[in-house]
């Protein structure tokens, strides 16, 4: 039995890692400001390369390009350093900066627990109009690239995929990465989970700017842990790769076998977060027992495919009524990019029911990825407690993609069910509409093994992202929440026995910003 398939492991750290009404009172923890960590890696000894911050806008409305499930991969289509400059930006990108009494908050493109940004961006690519072959480090806090490799190591990378086809036609591939210590200083043992629901929300932002610029794109989950951490040059410890998106489209592809760099270790050493980091082992010992070590993993990783867990028929059947296309908002994906926030504070107000069902609508047609076979397919089932919308009951619901219909489990003022379940947060409550997305996490398991539990919080992070988007589209608020892992499925169930929270976002109209 590989490290993968001892599903054990994900067990165990999935259990560790709940939240109860107990665990929250008898676990108490406190900030230290002082040691905060840097939202930024910087490497002193190597010279920035600037990004050109002069973009060209795509034009393509934000609910078009939220809805892609992908470019086709045809012909040549090879982004510049404009286009690349643009998905990092966007993605990525400071957008604000707010002061308070230590420091200053960088607010950056794509949603993130607690404003603490654990996510690193590498881009490894070929010759480019506007920038050399090379493995590139992107720092948000100049907006720049710094070469941390010259020459075209994409073989390396195409090899540490097991050859996967849509890395071998791309010209750009992005890799994500998490430094743990950002989000551990908060959220401890917890933070893993925080790792790919934040990547998820970039990589929400990511496809939907590669669509928008007419670029193929596909997440990338298979690949051997140790080869990417080499090439990218991190420990895999106090660093871990996540995942890669394979952008763009060349008729000349790769081989698996022609990485003809040699691939040396790299010496450069970042600035120190903050003075000193607390050592959550959990976290290693989880991203270990997920990692895939040779090819022969990641072929029987990458042809697995899990089934669903079809919960008990008979509840009255709503069908969504999406906003025509020809009445969607034709707000650029850059704009509603650029306003985007996390809703601090909901005004306790209805929602159309046509704004809602657009929401679900162009947030779930599907994603590209290595993990799904096709846009038919979702790891992660939604379920709702609906407060506030015009034409719908409150009540609780399951959201039936395939027939685009909402199932109502049981009619009622939830309200406070949902501020309870959401850690006890007024957000869940006061919000139209809070999502629970679950999932059946032995039947994952054992399709995927451990790394099942990776592909499923990226998904809902993903869809987290897209339903931000969409939301903010449309003029309305969004935030992610935490919960209480077993209250939540204990309060969907029956439907939802023997199923797994994995994230929650809530929707509505914004109110008044709270003084502080």
């Amino acid at each position: 039995m590989t490290q993968n398939q001892d599903t054990q492991s994900a067990w165990r750290y999935h259990d560790r890692t709940k939240h109860s009404y107990s665990s929250i009172r008898t676990s108490p923890h406190y900030l230290d400001w002082i040691n905060k960590p840097s939202p930024f890696k910087i490497y002193p000894d190597i010279e920035p390369i600037p990004l050109p911050r002069t973009l060209t806008p795509t034009g393509m409305p934000a609910l078009k390009a939220i809805a892609s499930t992908g470019v086709e991969p045809s012909g040549e289509r090879i982004p510049d350093l404009d286009g690349i400059a643009s998905m990092l930006f966007y993605s990525a990108g400071v957008m604000r900066e707010k002061a308070y009494p230590g420091g200053k908050i960088f607010f950056r493109a794509a949603a993130c627990a607690g404003a603490l940004y654990p996510t690193e961006i590498y881009v490894v690519c070929g010759d480019i109009e506007g920038l050399r072959a090379g493995v590139y480090h992107f720092n948000p806090g100049d907006f720049a690239l710094r070469c941390l490799r010259e020459g075209d190591f994409r073989g390396h990378l195409l090899r540490a995929s097991g050859a996967n086809a849509r890395l071998a036609s791309s010209p750009v591939a992005l890799v994500h990465s998490a430094i743990s210590w950002r989000s551990t200083w908060k959220y401890r043992d917890r933070a893993y989970r925080y790792h790919f629901w934040d990547n998820g929300t970039m990589l929400a932002n990511e496809v939907a700017m590669a669509a928008a610029h007419g670029l193929p794109a596909e997440v990338v989950l298979g690949f051997v842990e140790s080869e990417v951490n080499r090439l990218i040059g991190i420990d895999g410890e106090t660093e871990l790769a996540l995942s890669v998106l394979a952008v763009g489209h060349t008729e000349n592809p790769l081989v698996a076998s022609g990485a003809s760099q040699e691939l040396t270790d790299l010496n450069f050493k970042p600035i120190p977060l903050s003075d000193r980091e607390a050592d959550y082992p959990s976290i290693r010992e989880m991203h270990k027992a997920s990692s895939l070590t040779n090819m022969g993993e990641v072929s029987e990783w990458r042809a697995a495919k899990a089934g669903t867990k079809a919960g008990p028929e008979g509840g009255e059947l709503i069908s969504l009524r999406a906003i025509p296309d020809e009445q969607l908002p034709v707000v650029s994906i850059e704009e509603v990019i650029e306003r985007r926030a996390s809703t601090r504070r909901f005004a306790r107000k209805a929602i159309p029911m046509d704004h809602l069902s657009t929401i679900l609508d162009r947030a779930t047609r599907g994603i590209p990825a290595d993990f799904v076979r096709d846009p038919n397919e979702q790891l992660n089932d939604i379920y709702m407690i609906v407060n506030l919308v015009d034409g719908l009951a409150p009540g609780a619901y399951f959201y039936k993609r395939d027939e685009r219909s909402l199932e109502l489990l049981k009619e009622g003022d939830f309200s406070g069910r949902a501020a309870y379940l959401t850690l006890e947060q007024d957000l869940g409550g006061d919000a139209s509409v809070t999502l629970f997305f679950m999932a059946d996490l032995n039947g994952l398991f054992q399709a995927y093994g451990n790394r099942g539990y990776r592909a499923v919080q990226l998904e809902a992070g993903i869809i987290g992202g897209k339903v931000y988007l969409a939301s903010y589209a449309l003029n309305r608020g969004a935030t992610g929440l935490t919960f209480y892992d077993d209250d939540v499925t204990e309060f969907f169930s029956p439907h939802a026995e023997g199923k797994s929270c994995i994230f929650v976002t809530a929707i509505g109209i914004p109110g008044k910003k709270p003084m502080f």
